[in-house]
């Protein structure tokens, strides 16, 4: 088991695909992981045992038909509880949608069926995406497999500590401010926020409908880059998505290169705040640039400064008109109908009893914000600064290629350490939310441990939107070096649980 567990998902893929394994070994092996070391990690929610056995059978019967099979058949996956599933719980994180069963795929997931992926189960999050830790999810935290004292990221901590513990080779995540590349900086991962719109939202319960983007996650840019070709592609279903081809990432990640490319770093990404050895890792990871022949430009971007500001008034305020329909009376928990109460009351009833406190602290910033001679001078104000960063970036990406900065200002911190104090909380995403104001491409890859507390730092890179595939040049470029320089990928040094 220690051996399928610790390969990656296009190695499973072509051991399956030649016969050396089947893909039935594959997902009892990982399903044999989650009941050795969930009990401590909880990075599931919901475990689709039979549903996984199953899917894993067809893709065998497939094999022995000589049936062609695709890139990722039969490797498992491990899918962050926001996207519904036919006939499998999806909650969101929420008590008011405590065993709930959708009667319908979301488009992500339909399209990891069509590809024969195999989905493991649901994986914890703060609850509605609305977090950066995973402790506000309303079924309890989520441990870091570094170290299971502290936080492993969110809002797709579920998703992130699946992937270090070893449970699934495979994850999606959903990226609103960071919520995708934050969890994958903090537990040694790769994750990646798509051009907003290169992945279908259809099915993906919405937070704040205009920064929402679902996106892959993994433990090589490899195997990101094969996943995010799986999702990506445009749906008619969303219309949001984006109607052009998925750039070439498989592509990009297999011919990694950074020679020649023009790599900015943006001086608004440290400072107050940084931790000393995420600074360190940093800059030795743009030395590492330089030394694979990249140019290194300085840039300046002003309006990142407010970002965080803008964010949450624009994404607290789409939050609390996505929420207005969750009312308990079409589906989910219901509260108080017990033919004494009217149907204000029963709304009002369910949402107290269903909603968690950080839930219900966006609706009012957001409901607030766009209330009555408050709108212009909040989320109209917010929504101005949006244009800024907007153009900040576009300005910046007419001198370079890229942009790389820490993904996060710290390493992980412990479970606890901020949960009374937001702002600190909010903090997390400093580096992370510009690129969900402007809707641009961004991943984040390990780049090292942090001396002072030997946790992972990860290495954020922003491309234009819909130049995914130079994300994954030059990631997989940056991945090479440092296996090279260390012999093995960062996440192999995780601690075992």
């Amino acid at each position: 088991m220690s051996d399928i567990i610790r390969l990656t998902a296009a190695e499973i893929a072509e051991k399956i695909a030649s016969g050396e394994l089947t893909a039935v070994e594959v997902t009892e092996a990982h399903l044999a992981r989650i009941e050795a070391v969930d009990e401590k990690v909880h990075a599931f929610l919901h475990v689709d045992r039979e549903g996984a056995l199953a899917q894993a059978r067809a893709v065998d019967a497939k094999r022995e038909r000589g049936e062609q099979l695709g890139p990722l058949a039969g490797v498992p996956l491990a899918l962050k509880d926001i996207f519904t599933t036919e006939g499998v719980p999806t909650t969101v994180g929420s008590k008011i949608l405590e065993g709930w069963i959708p009667p319908y795929d979301a488009t992500v997931t339909k399209r990891l069926k069509a590809a024969d992926v195999v989905i493991l189960g649901k994986t914890n999050m703060d609850e509605f995406a609305m977090g950066s830790s995973t402790e506000n999810s309303a079924y309890g935290p989520t441990g870091n497999p570094w170290d299971l004292t502290k936080i492993p990221g969110g809002s797709g901590g579920g998703s992130s500590a699946a992937l270090a513990a070893f449970q699934a080779p495979l994850a999606i995540g959903t990226d609103t401010g960071g919520s995708i590349r934050q969890p994958a900086a903090v537990t040694g991962t790769v994750g990646v926020k798509p051009t907003y719109g290169g992945v279908s939202r259809y099915g993906m319960v919405a937070f704040s409908s205009s920064l929402d983007q679902g996106g892959p996650c993994a433990r090589t840019v490899l195997d990101a880059a094969l996943l995010h070709e799986v999702i990506a592609g445009h749906d008619p279903m969303d219309s949001t998505s984006v109607d052009a081809p998925v750039p070439a990432v498989v592509e990009a990640a297999r011919n990694g290169s950074v020679a020649g490319m023009r790599v900015g770093v943006v001086k608004q990404f440290r400072g107050e705040g940084y931790q000393a050895g995420v600074i360190q890792r940093f800059d030795e990871s743009v030395t590492l640039l330089k030394e694979l022949g990249a140019e290194i430009v300085e840039l300046d971007c002003p309006s990142f400064d407010l970002a965080l500001s803008a964010y949450y008034l624009i994404a607290p305020s789409e939050c609390s008109s996505n929420l207005a329909r969750f009312d308990g009376l079409r589906y989910g928990a219901r509260v108080g109908d017990d033919g004494t109460h009217s149907a204000e009351e029963v709304t009002s009833l369910t949402r107290e009893a269903g909603f968690g406190p950080e839930v219900k602290r966006r609706i009012m910033l957001g409901t607030y914000a766009l209330s009555s001679g408050y709108y212009d001078a909040y989320y109209g104000s917010a929504q101005k600064v949006r244009t800024l960063i907007t153009r900040d970036f576009e300005k910046a990406f007419e001198q370079v290629d890229v942009i790389v900065s820490p993904t996060t200002p710290t390493t992980a911190f412990a479970i606890g350490e901020r949960a009374d104090d937001p702002m600190a909380m909010y903090l997390a995403d400093l580096c992370t939310i510009p690129t969900n104001l402007a809707g641009n491409a961004a991943m984040s890859l390990p780049c090292g441990l942090a001396p002072e507390d030997n946790l992972p730092v990860g290495l954020q890179i922003i491309a234009p939107a819909m130049k995914d595939d130079r994300l994954y040049r030059v990631g997989a470029a940056v991945e090479a070096a440092f296996v090279e320089k260390w012999g093995h990928p960062l996440i192999e040094e995780a601690p075992s649980l």
